[in-house]
């Protein structure tokens, strides 16, 4: 058996502001750095034995203060794979305001849906293609053979990822949101099955979502 455990990052300016980051590499706050030490107690208990992120520095910093909390000691990879959504044309851009443009039925297509097209950038069906294939060629070897891992990357990534895991479908993965600095944990069976889950940490913001 072994644990999978899924840290979404910590709060960054552009989180704060209503702005979508996408690929843009923005840096997580000095609340984003408290509240993932916050989510990192939640773990204490789980031995890991090897961490991935993906390469985008507000996933990076949150998996450093990780680190710095539990004092972690174990390889750590950064990935593309794990790369936050591309938004392409609305890299920067205010979603709120985004939304006052497009009107809310074809705003909450864009956000939430699973194959809705970007301009220029990705929909949740492409972060899906290239998350779930690194997931069964490098993670899951690593559960396999009873390694705890550790994922530190963003919400899309997670979106994608949770809608493979859970087998969740493409109209409901469009309800499915986490929060900054969520936690959850799977348990994983030496075939690679899951055969159980908690969500330690999932809002610690009790509602409010930038």
């Amino acid at each position: 058996m072994a644990y999978l455990v899924l840290v979404r990052h910590g709060l960054t300016e552009w989180n704060k502001e209503g702005r979508w980051q996408g690929f843009t590499d923005i840096s997580i706050t000095a609340a984003g750095k408290a509240e993932i030490k916050q989510a990192a107690q939640s773990i204490k208990d789980i031995r890991i034995d090897i961490a991935y992120t993906s390469n985008l520095t507000r996933t990076k910093q949150s998996y450093q203060e990780i680190v710095k909390s539990l004092g972690l000691s174990c390889p750590v990879l950064h990935e593309a794979a794990l790369n936050e959504r591309d938004y392409g044309i609305y890299n920067g851009k205010n979603k709120w305001e985004v939304e006052k443009e497009l009107g809310k039925a074809e705003f909450e297509k864009l956000r939430r849906s699973f194959d809705y097209p970007v301009p220029a950038g990705e929909t949740l069906k492409n972060v899906y293609e290239r998350v779930v294939p690194f997931y069964k060629s490098k993670i899951l070897n690593d559960l396999k053979s009873g390694k705890n891992v550790l994922l530190v990357s963003s919400g899309n990534t997670f979106r994608a990822l949770i809608k493979y895991l859970e087998n969740i479908s493409d109209v409901d993965i469009s309800k499915f949101d986490l929060g900054f600095a969520a936690v959850f944990v799977y348990k994983v069976d030496s075939q690679g099955i899951i055969f159980g889950k908690e969500i330690r940490v999932n809002d610690l913001y009790q509602g409010k979502h930038y």
